[in-house]
């Protein structure tokens, strides 16, 4: 556990929520007050803020810097693009898209921001303002937070935690108040997002359960709901039964692909194709516009913080939640395919989701005079999807697979939130490590206590209001990171620039060339074996090594050397204060004997031998050559080569 993180988010949420239960009517009207304040006032600032954070990520992938991997230079992806793309796809999916796909497209429509509402001119708007909130906006922050945090976590060994992406600001005070202050403010963002989601999840299962069996639809029984299903939540979260969950949720994927195609071929097909295409083409059309559109010249109304702001803070609050997900499998990816790859796999089967069922609700309304379902938009979007589905052959069927499969989002959306909250406020190890056992327990806990809360101070509008507000401060920690994030791939650039860096020639033979051509042609087709490489490394490399620390520390510069214990490597850091230090390391590496070299062993002999290099690294990585033949007076002018670059770096940054 990371204390300081700990106490100050969880205090927060904690006391927030005894408030909210103990004094349920007051809290929701203070938080409804709270929110036309905050749509009033910084609804501008939301706007801005969220298309900022997409045109840095879509400016970053197309250019130079777009070339950079997550990770280092020689890291390659863990997964591969096909895999990477299916959990991709599996992020894009939540409860949320249920309870919004009929009823937000319905409600649009209806009572739109502009114009007569009820209208074919009104439902077009309508479909065009849900792809805005469904949209590229919301990719956009998750991938620029998940772009920050692998970065940082995999290319400069930092903690995989939000404050890291400060580090080129603030340096080490990343662990202090500061940095400390920045992942509080996202714990609770997050812990309200995730209760936002949880939210509409438990009234959407409470409407399916009320058709199906008659459950009534009441406060109680959605806190009976979130109890149950938090539990469950926590009970996987806990066990560790990942490849259960896994398997579920391909199954439950599979199931919502099919629940989406029944509607497709079920309904109007043709006319649900048609409007696909068309409501792409007008929210590409007017995305430029739609960004920056706050409704300045209308009349004055509650519609833009009831949704527009609303959004915006929500996809701000999931932020962490998604950014650490896509950020744990995308290991190795450049940012290029990475922000790409984010923006676009999900978002298609997102848009689709939202068209099919959007359209097919506002066809019901428009031309099958079906006002029962508008209404219901409007009075209780929770049934809405259900009172759809029903016009569907074999609807109970469906709306029983359709209970299923929010039942197991739900469940995996809260499991893998309270993982990420349980890591969000450990101290940050290894980057592949998750937070400890019992601190997931307690975010499950307090998450389930924040949606009870809200839900008992006022349902939809206080979920909407504590999300707005929550998500404010962390919105300017983002704009920060931005900030950090530029310097750090400006940097990069710099050193980019310093590797190509003229250095004076050296006063010795050809860098292999101690025995003349024939020593080197020889050198160039052997492939040593460990042992070879393991002396090399004793009786030249680390001689090497300890002579050029003797002369630094003789300078009065910070040298640390360090041997690993299995004697498989070396190296030497140099520091200079608060500037970046120099890390030289060698590192011995074995490959399989490639099919070409000979040497009077056999085919079968040939295949499972395996040779050794003694392989440079600096800090960014492997940098692909091997020492293996230098002499002990090459492998120091190399350290100074690669020592020279780096004060050319340095030179270059200040």
């Amino acid at each position: 556990m990371n204390p300081p993180v700990f106490y100050f988010a969880a205090s927060f949420i904690l006391l927030f929520g005894i408030v909210v239960i103990a004094f349920p009517q007051q809290a929701g009207a203070w938080l409804t007050a709270a929110q036309a304040w905050a749509a009033n006032t910084v609804g501008w600032y939301y706007m801005l803020a969220m298309t900022l954070y997409l045109v840095f990520v879509v400016v970053t992938a197309l250019s130079g810097y777009g070339k950079i991997k997550l990770g280092a230079d020689h890291d390659e992806p863990e997964f591969s693009y096909l895999s990477w793309a299916g959990m991709l796809f599996a992020a894009g999916i939540s409860i949320t898209l249920f309870f919004f796909c009929v009823s937000e497209p319905l409600t649009h429509m209806l009572t739109p921001p502009q114009g007569q509402g009820g209208t074919e001119a009104a439902a077009r708007q309508a479909m065009q303002l849900l792809f805005l909130h469904w949209g590229l906006h919301g990719w956009g922050v998750f991938a620029f937070v998940g772009m920050a945090l692998a970065y940082f976590a995999y290319r400069h060994n930092l903690p995989l935690a939000l404050r890291s992406a400060l580090y080129p600001l603030i340096g080490k005070r990343i662990n202090g108040p500061i940095g400390y202050a920045v992942d509080g403010f996202g714990i609770i963002a997050t812990v309200f997002g995730l209760g936002a989601d949880m939210g509409f999840g438990v009234l959407h299962l409470n409407a399916g359960l009320d058709y199906l069996f008659g459950v009534a639809h009441s406060q109680w029984v959605q806190v009976i709901l979130i109890t149950l299903m938090m539990g469950a939540a926590i009970i996987v979260a806990v066990s560790g039964v990942d490849k259960g969950v896994r398997v579920m949720s391909d199954i439950n994927m599979l199931l919502a692909c099919a629940l989406l195609l029944f509607v497709l071929f079920a309904g109007p097909t043709q006319h649900l194709l048609t409007t696909l295409i068309q409501n792409v083409g007008d929210y590409l059309g007017a995305l430029p516009s739609k960004s920056f559109d706050v409704y300045a010249y209308d009349k004055p109304s509650d519609w833009l913080g009831n949704w527009t702001v609303f959004y915006w803070a929500w996809w701000i609050a999931w932020a962490p939640f998604v950014g650490l997900f896509i950020a744990r499998i995308s290991r190795g990816r450049t940012i290029r395919e990475f922000v790409f790859g984010v923006l676009l796999i999900p978002l298609g089967f997102t848009l689709a989701w939202m068209s099919i069922f959007g359209n097919s609700a506002i066809d019901m309304v428009l031309h099958h005079g079906m006002t029962e379902l508008g209404q219901s938009a409007l009075a209780d979007p929770a049934r809405t999807l259900y009172l759809l589905l029903e016009t569907y052959p074999w609807s109970r069927t469906v709306i029983a697979v359709t209970v299923f499969i929010s039942f197991v989002f739900f469940v995996t959306s809260a499991d893998s939130g309270t993982v990420v909250l349980s890591t969000l406020s450990a101290r940050g190890g290894n980057a592949d490590e998750d937070g400890p056992k019992w601190l997931r327990v307690f975010w499950g806990v307090m998450t389930a206590l924040v949606t009870s809360g809200l839900l008992f101070a006022g349902s939809i509008d206080s979920l909407k209001s504590a999300v707005v507000l929550t998500s404010l401060p962390f919105s300017l920690i983002l704009l920060a990171m931005m900030w950090g994030l530029h310097k750090a791939f400006y940097l990069e650039s710099q050193r980019k620039i310093a590797q190509m860096y003229s250095l004076a020639p050296v006063a010795t033979n050809a860098r292999r060339g101690r025995g003349g051509w024939r020593q080197r042609l020889s050198q160039a087709v052997h492939f040593p074996s460990r042992d070879e490489v393991y002396r090399f490394m004793d009786t030249l490399v680390r001689p090497a090594i300890e002579e050029v620390s003797a002369v630094f520390t003789e300078k009065g510069l910070k040298v640390v050397t360090q041997e690993d214990l299995s004697h498989d490597q070396v190296s030497l850091e140099i520091g200079h204060g608060e500037e970046r230090p120099f890390i030289y390391q060698v590192l011995m590496r074995g490959y399989f004997t490639p099919s070409f070299a000979r040497g009077g062993m056999g085919t079968k002999e040939l295949k499972n031998r395996r040779y050794y290099r003694a392989e440079v690294h600096l800090a960014e990585g492997s940098q692909d050559y091997d020492l293996v033949g230098y002499s002990k007076e090459q492998v120091i002018n190399d350290i100074l080569d690669q020592y020279e670059r780096h004060m050319q770096f340095l030179h270059m940054v200040r």
